[in-house]
C-alpha cells in the first residue's frame, strides 16, 4: 500500500511544489512551480517540463505524468533541495525504444518510458544507491538501479529491480501480461472525472469492459461501485485499437462512494492473447471530503 505522506491536495508524496530539470543531452531545462495559486496544476509550466522530456504536447491532449513529477519533486527535495535534477533518459517513442533495444539496450520491450510516466535521473552529490533504496522503501512506485548515480523513477506498479534482476529480455511483460492501469492524479472527490490511462502495453487489439469497478484498495475481489467508461458511449466492450486510445479512458468517481481507500478494476474483453490477463487494476487513489 501506498504511504501517504501528504494529508492535503491531489497526490500523496508531494514535495514545495517547484522543480528545476535539465536535459543533459539537449541542455532544456524547465524550472517551474508545478501548481497555480487555486490548486490546480500549472499548464505552462507543465508544458515545459514536456519539453524538457521530449513530450510533444501538440495533439496527444496530456502532459508527462503529474503523479510522476509531484514523485519526483518529493524524492529531490528529500535528498537536495534546490538542486537541479538532471535527466538522463525522459520520454521515448515506441520506435527510438526499439531502436535502443536492438542496440543490446537495457531496455524493456513494454517501458514505461513510452507512456509518458518514467525518467532516469541523477541529482548531484546524490548516492544513487541511497536515492534508490529511499524511493524503494516508499512502495509507490518503479524504482530500477543500474549502479553509478542514476535512478530510474516511474508512476507504473509499485516495483523495484537492480540490472542482475530487471528481467528486460524475458519476455515476461509480452502478451500484455504486466498491463497496468495509471491515473493521473491520488486523491479524488466524489464526482471528479478521473482519467485512466494504460502503461506497459504489448500488444493493441482488445477491448476493456463496461462498466469498471471500483474496489477498496484492501480487497479487490469486491465490488464497491461501477464507473462507466467514456459516456455517452454505450457500449459493453470498449475497443483499445492503438495507443491513443489506451491514454484516454474516462470515468465518474461515484456521488455516493465514502471516504477511503481504493482501486479501479478493469476487465478485458475481446483477449487476442490466450496469456494476456483478465482483468487489471489502477494504482491506489483515494476518495475524500475537500477541507473547507
Amino acid at each position: 500500500m501506498i504511504w501517504a505522506e501528504s494529508r492535503d491536495g491531489r497526490f500523496f508524496l508531494k514535495g514545495d511544489g517547484r522543480v528545476h530539470i535539465k536535459n543533459e543531452h539537449t541542455g532544456r531545462e524547465a524550472k517551474v512551480f508545478l501548481l497555480l495559486p487555486d490548486g490546480s496544476l500549472n499548464e505552462d509550466g507543465f508544458a515545459k517540463i514536456d519539453e524538457v522530456f521530449g513530450f510533444t504536447t501538440e495533439g496527444r491532449g496530456e502532459h508527462i505524468s503529474p503523479r510522476l513529477i509531484f514523485m519526483l519533486d518529493y524524492f529531490s527535495d528529500l535528498t537536495a533541495p534546490g538542486k537541479v535534477i538532471n535527466l538522463v533518459s525522459g520520454y521515448r517513442s515506441p520506435e527510438y525504444n526499439s531502436a535502443l533495444r536492438s542496440r543490446g539496450g537495457v531496455v524493456a520491450k513494454t517501458s514505461t518510458h513510452i507512456d509518458g510516466v518514467a525518467l532516469d535521473f541523477n541529482i548531484e552529490g546524490v548516492d544513487g544507491k541511497g536515492l534508490w533504496e529511499l524511493i524503494r522503501s516508499k512502495d509507490c512506485c518503479g524504482a530500477g538501479y543500474y549502479g553509478g548515480a542514476t535512478v530510474h523513477l516511474d508512476a507504473g506498479r509499485p516495483r523495484f529491480w537492480e540490472e542482475t534482476t530487471s528481467k528486460v529480455r524475458t519476455g515476461e511483460s509480452d502478451y500484455n501480461r504486466r498491463i497496468y492501469l495509471s491515473t493521473d492524479y491520488d486523491r479524488y472527490k466524489r464526482g471528479d472525472r478521473v482519467r485512466l490511462s494504460f502503461c506497459s502495453v504489448s500488444d493493441f487489439g482488445f477491448g476493456v469492459k463496461n462498466p469498471a469497478a471500483v474496489v477498496h484498495s484492501h480487497d479487490t475481489s469486491t465490488t464497491v461501485a461501477a464507473v462507466r467508461i467514456n459516456e455517452p458511449d454505450n457500449v459493453d466492450c470498449y475497443a483499445i485499437g492503438d495507443r491513443h486510445a489506451s491514454r484516454f479512458i474516462y470515468g465518474i468517481i461515484p456521488a455516493s462512494l465514502p471516504n477511503g481507500r481504493y482501486k479501479i478494476k478493469i476487465e478485458f474483453c475481446r483477449r487476442p492473447l490466450e496469456l494476456m490477463p483478465l482483468e487489471t487494476l489502477s494504482n491506489e487513489i483515494e476518495v475524500y471530503d475537500p477541507a473547507p
